[in-house]
């Protein structure tokens, strides 16, 4: 199983910040976001690649972290991929990296796609189970409790056995306060329908239109993050990440 963690953003509502260091390596409680990602994903085992796509601006820095990173997990390989932007103005989208990720490596396996600066404060370990008993595309979900919140994400409705029977990028007028967040997984069969997706000129960029258009293709799975999570949008959400993850033990509350 090999795990892509999408890291080619430039954060601008993160200056100036962001101007000097990626958002995935900002630390969190003296910890970089992406380890968080990582510290929880490792324990699904049976990853045996790392591949980390980001931009030219920041491909040194991902090699420099991932270089101290392996010390600590030997067992990992980790490919930075530079998808060759400089800017916002001329950015490949996170489906448009995914997909030059898979086709420039040559990637045929299982995959695990997640966000680098999603927080999570729980094991990931589960997840890598229902991927394994699914062997059919998964998708991270997170209950928000709030309606209003829905509408910056995507809403989400299911059956009875977790599978997506409905699923709004940014719906205006949200029915559930389920929303999927950046925690992937694709099985390597269904790697050829996002080439497709990519081939027939659809939406590059926010990952969950992907899921978007699959779902009906395809069934998609859901597995439900436990704990807390958090998607660093802004220096609010980033300092009460700080102020939360600084605690030994982190309440249950929900993402804010």
């Amino acid at each position: 199983m090999k795990v892509l963690i999408l890291a080619a953003g430039y954060a601008t509502r993160l200056y100036p910040l962001t101007l000097t260091q990626p958002k995935p390596l900002l630390l969190v409680a003296g910890k970089p976001m992406v380890e968080y990602v990582l510290d929880n994903l490792v324990p699904i085992g049976g990853i045996d690649g790392v591949y980390i796509v980001t931009n030219a601006k920041f491909a040194g820095h991902f090699q420099h972290w991932a270089d101290g990173y392996r010390q600590q997990h030997p067992s990992l390989e980790f490919t930075i991929v530079n998808d060759g932007s400089t800017d916002d103005s001329n950015k490949l989208g996170a489906i448009g990296d995914l997909h030059l990720v898979l086709t420039k490596e040559n990637v045929d396996d299982d995959i695990i796609v997640v966000a680098g600066d999603n927080l999570f404060s729980e094991s990931l370990e589960a997840f890598g189970k229902l991927c394994r008993a699914r062997k059919a595309p998964v998708l991270g979900v997170y209950d928000v409790g709030s309606l209003e919140l829905v509408k910056k994400y995507s809403s989400i409705n299911l059956d009875a056995a977790g599978k997506i029977v409905s699923f709004e990028e940014k719906p205006p007028i949200p029915t559930s306060t389920l929303i999927g967040i950046a925690l992937y997984y694709y099985p390597k069969q269904t790697l050829p329908l996002i080439s497709q997706y990519m081939d027939e000129g659809n939406n590059p960029d926010q990952p969950g239109r992907l899921v978007q258009w699959l779902y009906p293709r395809t069934p998609v799975y859901t597995w439900t993050v436990p704990g807390l999570w958090y998607d660093i949008g802004s220096k609010e959400t980033l300092e009460e990440a700080n102020r939360i993850y600084g605690k030994k033990s982190p309440p249950p509350a929900s993402h804010r």
